[in-house]
C-alpha cells in the first residue's frame, strides 16, 4: 500500500467501489508512476507484464491522450493485440478508464466488472476519488537541506556510518533524516527515495 493513511483510505474506497478490481498509476512521470497500486488478477498481471501490453494497452492509450472517465467499450481505438478480449478470459468482462492532470504528472486508473457495464454515476464517483488522491500526493516540489544532504550521501555511495560522519551527525540522526525524505517523497526505500529525488530535480 501506500505511505500515507489517507491514500490508503481512499484506496480502500476506490476497491469498494470496483468490485472487479483496479489498477492505479499516481503521477506517472518519466514512464513511471510515483505510486501503483494493482488488484487485478494475479495472473493477469503476470501475462500483462510478459506480453509489454502496456505498451499496446488502448485504454492506456486512451488516458495518456484524454482526459476524465470512459468505459472500455467507448474509448473508440483499436485493439489489435486483442488486449481486452483477453481481459475477458480472467472475469474483466467490463471496465472503464479515469485519467486526470496534465500529460507531466497524469494518473491513470482503470477498474473492472464481472456483471455489468459501469454506469456514469459509478464512473463519476470513481473519478472523484481518483480526483482525490491525485491531489494528496502531488510530487514535492522542494526538500529540506538537511533530507538533501542525506539523500546525496546515498547517491554518493556512503554507506550510513560514513554518511553519518561525513555530516557531522549521529547515526541515527541520520536514519532520521532519510526516514523524513522517503516519506516526503512516498518511496518505499531509500533508493527509489534517491531515484525520485533524481527525477524531481530536487538533488
Amino acid at each position: 500500500m501506500s505511505k500515507t493513511p489517507a491514500l490508503d483510505l481512499l484506496l480502500h474506497e476506490l476497491a469498494l467501489a470496483t468490485p472487479g478490481g483496479y489498477a492505479i498509476g499516481l503521477h506517472i512521470r518519466y514512464v513511471a508512476p510515483l505510486i501503483m497500486v494493482n488488484t487485478y488478477p494475479e495472473e493477469w498481471q503476470e501475462i500483462y507484464t510478459a506480453k509489454v501490453y502496456g505498451l499496446r494497452d488502448p485504454t492506456l492509450a486512451w488516458g495518456l491522450s484524454h482526459t476524465g472517465v470512459r468505459r472500455w467499450t467507448e474509448i473508440g481505438l483499436p485493439d489489435p493485440f486483442g488486449i481486452l478480449k483477453e481481459a475477458a478470459e480472467y472475469g474483466m468482462h467490463f471496465g472503464m478508464i479515469c485519467a486526470i492532470g496534465p500529460l507531466s504528472s497524469r494518473t491513470i486508473a482503470g477498474a473492472t466488472r464481472f456483471d455489468r457495464e459501469y454506469t456514469q454515476e459509478e464512473m463519476e464517483h470513481v473519478h472523484r476519488i481518483v480526483q482525490r488522491m491525485h491531489d494528496l500526493s502531488v510530487p514535492p516540489t522542494k526538500l529540506s537541506k538537511a533530507q538533501i544532504e542525506a539523500l546525496r550521501c546515498i547517491a554518493d555511495g556512503d554507506r550510513h556510518a560514513a554518511a553519518a560522519a561525513r555530516l557531522k551527525i549521529s547515526e541515527s540522526a541520520f536514519k532520521a533524516r532519510l526516514t523524513s525524505a522517503r516519506q516526503k517523497l512516498m518511496a518505499r526505500t531509500t533508493a527509489e527515495a534517491v531515484q525520485r529525488a533524481k527525477e524531481y530535480g530536487l538533488i
